[in-house]
């Protein structure tokens, strides 16, 4: 795996301290952000599909964008959090490609370090902690501009504290195969370099040199998953992503991601995410 196609920079977009009596409690949450939690104090639960994780305080927690979670918090619970993208554009995502630990133990340098991101990123601590308001479209465009705002020597040292949190993680990430077929790596390149186009696994199989059962079977075993399931997966996040920070309409949104029926894009959406495009938008808008 080439260093250079992974190391991108990351979009802050909320940092701060939360005090919690038994109220940080939410369910099914879902979005495009990567979320970074330190446990000062307390204790709470992230459910995942995955399993039901115990945060303990002196503790680091990694939620990847896209993996679906809830919170559960009984008593008093102190914690430092960080809300992310990776601005990849049309490249793999390190959550594409690593399987990360959801704990880490944290550091001194760790605490000091997320204090350091809250004084240097004024103004980006949440006003509410449910996850539908500040996932709202105007209030990521507004932390978007405050980081585009932000001076260049603050914007380097904030990319700078993200990577060495994100690299605890990253000591303990497992590649999702060490030893991932270079003709499938070849593929998943051109599928997130054209995400915004009509993508034919004929194609995909004739660039890989394969028969196209070949490259299905090839995939699936590599990926967990056929091609045309990962395509449409990617596709979908990044129409939750343009829905959310970009004032388009359904309509530009699946045409601009090579989708030719409208319907199909509705019905994909609704079974992927669990609710059709306009409910979603709407949510995201209100």
């Amino acid at each position: 795996m080439r260093k250079e196609r992974l190391m991108k920079d990351f979009i802050l977009l909320n940092v701060g301290y939360a005090y919690h009596n038994a109220d940080w409690n939410w369910k099914n949450v879902h979005s495009p952000f990567a979320r970074i939690h330190y446990v000062k104090s307390g204790n709470a639960k992230i459910i995942r599909e995955d399993g039901i994780y115990e945060l303990k305080e002196g503790h680091l927690y990694l939620t990847p964008s896209y993996v679906k979670h809830s919170y559960v918090c009984e008593g008093a619970l102190e914690l430092f959090y960080i809300h992310l993208y990776q601005d990849i554009g049309k490249s793999l995502s390190i959550f594409d490609l690593f399987d990360f630990p959801i704990e880490v133990r944290a550091t001194s340098v760790d605490v000091f370090l997320i204090e350091r991101l809250i004084e240097i990123n004024p103004a980006r601590e949440l006003k509410y902690y449910d996850p539908k308001s500040y996932e709202d479209p105007s209030t990521v465009a507004q932390n978007i501009a405050l980081q585009q705002k932000s001076p260049l020597a603050f914007e380097m040292e904030t990319q700078g504290i993200i990577k060495l949190l994100i690299s605890h993680f990253m000591t303990q990430a497992i590649y999702k195969n060490e030893h991932i077929e270079e003709r499938i790596l070849r593929s998943l390149h051109y599928i997130h370099k054209n995400i915004d186009k009509p993508l034919d696994i004929n194609y995909l199989s004739d660039i890989c040199h394969l028969s196209k059962d070949h490259f299905i079977r090839l995939f699936k075993k590599e990926m967990s998953c056929t091609p045309g399931k990962y395509i449409n997966q990617k596709k979908i996040e990044v129409a939750q992503l343009k829905m959310l920070i970009e004032n388009v309409s359904i309509a530009e949104v699946a045409y601009g991601l090579g989708f030719e029926n409208i319907s199909y894009f509705n019905r994909l959406f609704t079974k992927l995410v669990g609710e059709n495009p306009g409910k979603y938008k709407r949510r995201m808008q209100t």
